[in-house]
């Protein structure tokens, strides 16, 4: 009776620390990506902005075999005021199923207007 006490404890305790080890693994995952895509979302807008905010257009494409599962997309929609847009840069990663997308907004001035 006490080997079967023992053996029932023991299997807990080893069910709660397999479940933390998974929960860990996906923590260090998520994590990943989010540095790697807010990185990656950063350096795409800033190409943006070397492109002049006047001549940016709605667009998308992927990050090339530096990072192979990575796609962007810079979308310019305008605001209620004349002199501004907002430009939003999605990364998103193909490999994961949930939590795949980063999202980076940026409000800029239009040169010569306001």
């Amino acid at each position: 009776m006490e080997v079967m006490i023992a053996v029932t404890i023991l299997a807990i305790v080893l069910l709660a620390v397999f479940q933390s080890q998974s929960q860990s693994l996906s923590m260090t995952g998520r994590s990943r990506f989010l540095t790697t895509a807010a990185l990656l979302a950063q350096s795409r807008m800033a190409e943006a902005e070397l492109t002049g905010i006047d001549n940016l257009i709605t667009t998308s494409g992927n990050f090339g075999d530096d990072y192979p599962n990575y796609a962007w997309r810079i979308e310019v929609t305008d605001t209620t005021m004349d002199y501004m847009k907002k430009i939003t840069v999605r990364v998103t990663n193909s490999q994961l199923s949930t939590n795949n997308e980063f999202i980076l907004e940026y409000y800029a001035l239009i040169q010569g207007k306001k």
